[in-house]
């Protein structure tokens, strides 16, 4: 019985070689002997070098990676911007509310500095017409510094007396200069009011921006390490958070140094309209001490 197994492994080989290198395989005969039987009622079956199967190899196991959890995957993102600042670290929100403030402030200081040297620049403009109509030391209509130049001219030819010297001519002429000097200053001062805190949004906000953006992409990566994964879905919110405190700040920062240079080359103008009129009137000054000088040279 055996030998008949022998013989019975060495044909299903063989036929499973001929099945290999023809189209057709030979059939196997009907009487040929089952292998299974063969098995069965024999103890061992001779291992035979070289010819006998190599054991399947075992399937390996699923992978473990854990996905994306359907419900991180699917759900939809939010992309409107309150909806960014709603969701946002206490840390940001707070950085935007300051820099939300500092856009109103800059607003504001805008508003009403145009109202401001619109009436200041008119109220100048009239001054100066009625002093160009007119002649002599006249007053002036109108609360403007030009004005105020004017009733100061007046009231220091008040003080002096009708007949003057050399010494009274020049201290007469250095107190005119101190007063309207003090009138400049008060009102280059009014116009330049609002101006510090132009320069200090502008110089701060960005750095302000700069910090919320900071701190919004490190709450960033925290998030992503809780999440164990670098999806977009979970990276994405957070550094779009980050980055909307940088451009508030920015926001606040560039209409506030546009404006304050602006109101200094607005100043500037008016400091030269302001100086123009003033000018005016001093040689209208220094023609009256002229004409009370002249007694007192015809007399000596």
């Amino acid at each position: 019985m055996v030998k008949l197994a022998v013989i019975a492994v060495w044909l299903c080989l063989a036929g499973a070689a001929l099945a290999q290198a023809v189209d057709n395989p030979p059939a196997v005969h009907s009487e040929a002997p089952d292998l299974g039987t063969l098995a069965a009622e024999t103890d061992a079956v001779p291992q035979l070098p070289g010819l006998w199967a190599t054991p399947p190899a075992e399937p390996l196991p699923a992978a473990t990676a854990d996905p994306l959890p359907e419900a991180t995957a699917n759900e939809p993102v939010d992309t409107d911007l309150l909806g960014l600042v709603l969701k946002a670290h206490w840390v940001v929100q707070a950085v935007m509310g300051l820099l939300a403030l500092a856009v109103v402030a800059v607003l504001t200081v805008f508003l009403f500095k145009a109202v401001e040297f619109s009436l200041a620049f008119s109220r100048l403009r009239r001054a100066g017409a009625g002093l160009t109509a007119g002649s002599g030391l006249l007053a002036l209509p109108n609360n403007c510094p030009l004005a105020e130049a004017a009733r100061a001219v007046q009231g220091e030819m008040a003080a002096l007396p009708r007949v003057l010297t050399t010494d009274l001519r020049a201290s007469a002429r250095e107190r005119l200069d101190l007063a309207l000097d003090r009138i400049e200053a008060r009102a280059v001062q009014r116009l330049r009011s609002g101006t510090g805190l132009l320069a200090s949004i502008g110089a701060v906000a960005p750095f302000v921006g700069l910090f919320g953006t900071v701190f919004g992409i490190m709450n960033s990566f925290l998030a992503i390490a809780a999440a164990k994964t670098t999806s977009l879905v979970v990276v994405a919110p957070g550094i779009a958070e980050a980055l909307l405190a940088t451009g508030i700040g920015l926001a606040a920062a560039i209409p506030a140094v546009l404006l304050y240079n602006r109101i200094m080359r607005r100043i500037a103008t008016f400091r030269h309209r302001l100086a123009d009129g003033t000018a005016e009137l001093l040689r209208r000054f220094s023609h009256e001490l002229d004409a009370r000088m002249t007694p007192a040279r015809t007399g000596v």
